[in-house]
């Protein structure tokens, strides 16, 4: 697990790590709309590292239509906020520091605690936000990052992406999953839509991380 930079009120909303909470679905934060969904990779390291990569190099969210902005690292180490392992429990901040990566266009890996805005629509819906990495997993096993609303958005949350590499069957697994408490007027007015918006970045999600989307298992 790598920490960063996170200060109380960076996010807009109090329930930060909730998405690695056990019982999201059924207790979701407050006035929240729940989101989950799992989706097999394949198999074997290779697939998980390179599944890793993408992840951690913003893949997702390009594929999903989106456009990243003013990406500023965290200026110095810290305390990144509360987040949770997969069985639930509370993990520690780790004293380890990772070497910054940078994709081919020099835009930089998801870090803790570094902030970004995205641009773009999803269905014809506006998807414009500023938001905060709350921390990132590297593990043996594990390879994710957590995503918090700051500012900007029509709906306040949290969205978490894991790649799992289960050492009893040897499958990899892309597990997301969100929490959305609508803000913008029409989503207030009409709140099918976050259900909609929500359904339609989880597709988009899988088609940039998957080599199987084409012939789901």
């Amino acid at each position: 697990m790598r920490r960063g930079t996170f200060r109380e009120g960076t996010v807009d909303y109090a329930a930060v790590g909730a998405t690695h909470a056990p019982d999201l679905m059924q207790y979701p934060p407050e006035q929240s709309v729940p989101a989950e969904e799992s989706w097999r990779l394949g198999s074997g390291e290779e697939r998980f590292r390179n599944a890793g990569d993408a992840l951690l190099s913003w893949t997702a969210q390009r594929a999903a239509g989106l456009q990243l902005t003013d990406v500023r690292p965290a200026s110095s180490p810290g305390y990144a906020g509360v987040s949770f392992d997969a069985a639930g429990a509370p993990i520690a901040p780790s004293q380890g520091e990772v070497e910054p990566r940078y994709d081919e266009d020099g835009t930089p890996w998801a870090g803790p605690g570094m902030t970004l805005k995205l641009h773009g629509r999803v269905s014809g819906l506006r998807a414009d936000a500023e938001l905060r990495v709350i921390s990132v997993t590297e593990q043996s096993r594990r390879i994710g990052f957590v995503l918090g609303t700051v500012s900007g958005s029509v709906v306040s949350g949290e969205e978490s992406f894991d790649i799992y590499w289960h050492e009893d069957t040897d499958e990899v697994w892309f597990t997301v999953r969100a929490f959305d408490r609508p803000t913008g007027f029409l989503y207030r007015t009409l709140p099918y839509l976050v259900k909609r918006r929500r359904r339609e970045l989880f597709a988009r999600y899988l088609r940039a991380i998957s080599p199987l989307y084409a012939t789901p298992l």
